[in-house]
């Protein structure tokens, strides 16, 4: 009886997938001001808070990925001026993260993609504010001895899709429409 419930058991992992466990993560952004340079950009990180990457066979088919927007860091200022614009950043004019304090990303689907780095796009959903979009983007995928790495290419996503803006019209024409962020997850 127990080698029956085995089976069934391996034959339904390579039938449904197998959920792999995110281990370790690294979440960049980038938001601009007028002009979209570095010059007149912010950029940071925000946590990862859980995680996991559903397999079948060697390929990726699933995943959800929860954001901890409490962490949402600027790590091009320092000091005082680092703590004003990450509080501001929390706030309603931005991601409202006491109301909000998390972000989601579930992967819907992965295609092949013809770039020989980012060998992947991977296709999704992203729920920021309560708000759900798709959002797509070039992915370098590899699995090797049980352990998943997905690598993304830096991508953008319109922050007014989410809600994601000032209070006052005059200051939100001030910073572009454009986040910009760069994803890396490992799971085993």
């Amino acid at each position: 009886m127990k080698k029956l419930v085995l089976f069934a058991l391996v034959i339904g992992n390579l039938a449904f997938g197998q959920t792999k466990k995110v281990v370790g993560s690294q979440v960049n952004w980038w938001g601009y001001k007028i002009a979209k340079t570095e010059a007149s950009s912010h950029n940071g990180t925000v946590n990862l808070k859980a995680g996991n990457i559903v397999m079948k066979g060697n390929q990726v088919v699933g995943g959800t990925f929860v954001l901890d927007m409490t962490s949402l860091t600027s790590t091009d200022l320092k000091g005082e001026y680092q703590t004003k614009l990450n509080n501001h950043l929390k706030t309603g004019d931005f991601f409202e993260v006491e109301k909000h304090p998390t972000a989601s990303y579930t992967i819907t689907s992965v295609k092949k993609n013809n770039d020989k780095v980012y060998n992947y796009i991977v296709n999704g959903n992203l729920t920021v504010k309560g708000k759900t979009n798709p959002v797509s983007f070039p992915a370098k995928i590899a699995y090797s001895k049980g352990v998943v790495s997905l690598v993304s290419n830096k991508f953008t996503f319109d922050r007014q899709k989410f809600d994601i803006a000032y209070a006052s019209t005059m200051q939100d024409v001030l910073v572009k429409d454009d986040i910009d962020m760069l994803v890396k997850v490992t799971a085993k």
